[in-house]
């Protein structure tokens, strides 16, 4: 059974069918309210921090192959066997090799890539 008000002691039976409604008149009244005193968020960070060049870096770990990670940066860079053989000699010798330098959020969608082939990959800011 619905929910039943009392008014003046008698008890009315509402219609299933308009809580659809009274759930609309709702949502109407508080968009209407938040439209009429729009909250006014300001930027925090600057444009300086997000236009900073940042550096994806992989680093060694004992259990990739080397021809593994050079296939990888083939793959995920579109780097030429040479310059990922470089790379992957880098990381290998020295221990990380700066692969990418650009904006943030590219870097971030490499190193999630490179997670993706379960190799070592952090990004830093230049500088």
């Amino acid at each position: 059974m619905s929910w039943q008000p009392r008014r003046g002691g008698a008890e009315v039976a509402l219609s299933p069918l308009l809580a659809p409604v009274r759930l609309l008149v709702a949502i109407k009244t508080s968009f209407e309210s938040s439209v009429e005193n729009p909250t006014i968020e300001h930027e925090t960070r600057s444009d300086e921090a997000v236009d900073l060049p940042w550096q994806v870096v992989v680093h060694n770990d004992p259990v990739n192959l080397m021809s593994y990670v050079t296939m990888v940066f083939q793959k995920v860079f579109g780097f030429p066997r040479e310059k990922a053989e470089r790379h992957m000699l880098e990381v290998h010798q020295k221990g990380r090799s700066i692969v990418w330098s650009g904006l943030r959020e590219r870097g971030e969608l490499y190193v999630q890539q490179l997670h993706g082939y379960l190799l070592l990959a952090t990004i830093e800011r230049v500088g």
